[in-house]
């Protein structure tokens, strides 16, 4: 790699960048990195790419004592909390960061000594009168102004002070080498050195007095400024006020005619209702007519006339807000006993995540012995929700399918669809915890009706694969159904989960049917070092009406990839394959997506193919991360949904993970007792698939021969292999998609039903 130029400093510059070599341990030495000098502030990241997300180190140099080794080395250290050692690419190259961080260092000085007296600086200000405020807030403002100005002369007598400083030296040297008598070409260059240097010193100076006489001549002036700045105030207060009055005149006149023209035609009884009817309609559409500034910007002119053609169907496809998607759940589920009650209050905390170290030596002491099926793993991996409920944690932006449902384009909602598919995601960026595994039978219900208007339900379908049927249905228009089996392979540093199965949404107004699958997860430093997570691989979001499709494509971390990190990209094709629409972002924080205008083939890449340029409009917000709770860290960094999928709730199955005794120990802290529950509850689950298996090969013999099959035939591993598990799910039942064409399970109905009657007797008895 050639290193890139740094480009020099200016003497009185906020910022500056650049590679410098740091000193990291005796066996990898110094290793190049990233610097970034900003607001008294040293920073350092491996790469640029890092800038946005991940900071190796800061020091404050306001504190701090910067030191020259030798020509290229010097050491920056801020009492020995902090030391970096740095080795710069030449001497020149030192010099440069030694006068940029002497410059920082003085400015972050000033800062911090005038931050100690900043609130006597305006002692007229009273909060109780609002004029004097503005005058306080004006003169306030002049004042950081002067402030600003001095603080940029400081920096010029910094810079001053450091001239003189090297001048000094230099001409002591040349003194030096006058001393030495040398011939008189050469005397006559050194003296002609030194008298350019003196001047320059005498020049430095003259401009730091000028500056010095301007800025007593602001300071001077600061009150005719005050003065003017105040007059301006008042003027503007006063056209505001003049406004306001016009406003309210014209508002009340308007309503006014209005009334009147409808009490002369239908009568004073209905006019009331259209006018404010018609009222809310205005409002409506003055809201909506903010949509075009998105859709009429052409990227080129040469389509200015085609874009504006297509504002009508932009706006009426323009998905609304929040609130009118909770007007329209309230039409369409008009309960009236229910909505008077009054909202369940989800709990916002659970207990602290103990701080109990893992020993690892324990757990192998544990396993002498065992059989690898029977070894118990304990809940230090774990975290307190079960996978069911961790299935259930996709819907934490349901409110993306609410406003796709609204859509009436099939590309724009697929791009609502899209970005749900990539918000399941963002939940995992901090959980480095293992779900506990279901029990085969174990069923999780989310019923969000009231306050959201969707229901979930999940169920442990099979456990040899592991495999769970999900299905949620929404007042608001739209399906969601999938199961999920997982894969894993464990590859020495990091461990890969593949989610097997297909996600299914389906919109009851346009019946579009969209299918994607998931990404594959990886788990690093499974050994050694902290866990983190990533997600790569590719999605194909498919509308199976129209033959639309979205290609995802989940970027995999690279430490020598300059892009953003966890970035996602994607292109919304119709079915000629015509893009439409671009999404970007990252999974763990938001996607945007920008309307296509026009595509041209661009330059060979890397692979020989020819890349695809789009011209985008502006792109637009679809999708952000919503803020974790206060004191997630040490609550397995859950999100507010996930807070509450534990909550015990009353009149659920007897087989709902909420009701999971080594689940609930867990998370009241008690790890030792929910290590003993887990492992009993495992051993039961062995002896109901052992009991199985005796059915299972009895029916098999009695079918097949009058040959009785004795109970030491059940440990032969070949004869195990001979039949297929005959559990059959509760709520689920196994077809054939007729979308996908896959074998899976699809939710048969009676769950609401049951819990509407308080009847489980059909429920198994798994705790």
């Amino acid at each position: 790699m050639s290193e890139p130029k740094t480009p020099s400093p200016a003497p009185a510059g906020d910022t500056y960048k650049g590679w410098v070599f740091k000193w990291t341990n005796y066996i990898k030495g110094y290793q190049r990195r990233w610097f970034v000098l900003s607001n008294g502030l040293l920073s350092y990241y491996r790469t640029q790419a890092e800038m946005g997300h991940t900071c190796r180190g800061t020091i404050n140099l306001a504190t701090a004592t910067i030191a020259v080794d030798d020509a290229c080395n010097f050491v920056i250290s801020n009492g020995g909390a902090q030391t970096y050692h740095l080795k710069a690419s030449c001497e020149v190259e030192r010099q440069r960061w030694i006068t940029a961080l002497e410059l920082a260092k003085a400015k972050a000085a000033r800062m911090q000594a005038e931050s100690d007296d900043s609130g006597d600086d305006f002692p007229q200000n009273s909060p109780s009168a609002p004029p004097g405020q503005g005058v306080g807030s004006q003169s306030s403002e002049v004042q950081s102004t002067l402030r600003t100005l001095g603080s940029k002369v400081d920096d010029l007598s910094t810079c001053n002070d450091l001239i003189s400083k090297h001048g000094s030296a230099l001409q002591r040297s040349l003194s030096e080498l006058d001393s030495l008598r040398l011939t008189g070409e050469a005397g006559d260059k050194i003296r002609q050195v030194t008298e350019r240097a003196t001047l320059f010193r005498i020049t430095s100076n003259a401009m730091i007095n000028a500056c010095r006489d301007f800025l007593s001549l602001a300071q001077a002036h600061s009150k005719r400024w005050q003065k003017a700045l105040q007059a301006e105030r008042d003027q503007r207060v006063r056209l505001e006020d003049t406004l306001e009055q016009l406003a309210k005149q014209h508002n009340h006149l308007e309503r006014a005619f209005k009334s009147n023209t409808s009490a002369d035609s239908n009568g004073s009884a209905t006019a009331k209702g259209e006018g404010s009817d018609e009222d809310d309609d205005n409002e409506f559409f003055d809201a909506v007519e903010e949509a075009p500034e998105f859709i009429t910007v052409p990227a080129d002119p040469h389509f200015h006339k085609r874009s504006s053609s297509n504002v009508s169907v932009f706006n009426s496809d323009f998905c609304p807000d929040d609130q009118s998607l909770d007007e329209q759940l309230t039409s369409i589920n008009p309960e009236s006993p229910q909505s008077m009650e009054p909202m369940r209050k989800r709990r916002t905390k659970i207990p602290d995540k103990p701080n109990y170290s893992l020993n690892l030596w324990s757990i192998m002491k544990n396993c002498i012995g065992k059989e690898l099926s029977k070894i118990p793993m304990p809940v230090n991996f774990n975290e307190p929700i079960s996978m069911l409920q961790r299935l259930s944690e996709d819907l934490e932006y349901y409110e993306l399918l609410d406003k796709a449902a609204k859509c009436q384009s099939s590309l724009e909602q697929l791009c609502y669809v899209a970005a749900f598919s990539v918000s399941s995601y963002s939940t995992t960026v901090h959980r480095t915890g293992k779900p506990f595994n279901p029990l085969l039978g174990e069923t999780f219900e989310l019923d969000r009706r009231r306050e959201t208007g969707y229901r979930s339900l999940c169920e442990q379908v099979s456990h040899h694969p592991p495999a769970a049927a999900h299905h949620v249905i929404s007042d608001r228009g739209w399906t969601l159904r999938q199961e999920i089996a997982v894969a894993s392979k464990f590859r020495g540093k990091y461990l890969s989960i593949m989610p097997l199965g297909t996600i299914h949404a389906v919109f009851n107004k346009t019946n579009h049917h969209y299918t994607w699958k998931k990404v594959t997860t990886t788990v690093h430093n499974i050994i050694v070092g902290k866990l983190w997570i990533d997600q790569s691989g590719e999605i194909d979001v498919i509308n199976h009406q129209t033959g639309d499709r979205c290609h995802l494509k989940f970027a995999p971390y690279s430490y020598f990839s300059r892009d953003v990190a966890r970035k996602v990209t994607g292109v919304v094709m119709d079915k000629d394959g015509k893009a439409h629409y671009i999404l970007s972002g990252t999974w763990d924080e938001k996607m945007e997506f920008s309307r296509v205008m026009q595509s041209t083939m661009g330059e060979n890449g890397t692979e020989g193919r020819q890349k695809t340029v789009y011209q985008t409009l502006k792109a637009k917000e679809l999708w952000r991360k919503n803020p974790l709770p206060e004191g997630a860290e040490t609550m397995y960094f859950f999100t507010h949904l996930a807070l509450t999928l534990n909550e015990p709730e009353e009149g659920v199955a007897p087989t709902d993970s909420r009701r999971r005794p080594d689940q609930r120990l867990m998370e009241e802290g008690q790890w030792d007792e929910a290590n003993a529950e887990k492992q009993r509850l495992e051993e039961k689950q062995r002896g109901v698939r052992r009991e199985r298996e005796r059915e299972a090969v009895s029916q098999r013999a009695a079918s097949e021969s009058e040959e009785a099959v004795d109970e030491e035939s059940l440990t032969d591993p070949s004869l195990k292999s001979t039949y297929q598990d005959n559990y059959t799910a509760q709520w689920f039942e196994r077809c054939e998609d007729p979308v996908t064409g896959e074998s899976t399970h699809i939710y048969k109905g009676g769950y609401w039903e049951a819990k509407e009657r308080g009847s489980w007797e059909s429920c198994p008895e798994i705790y």
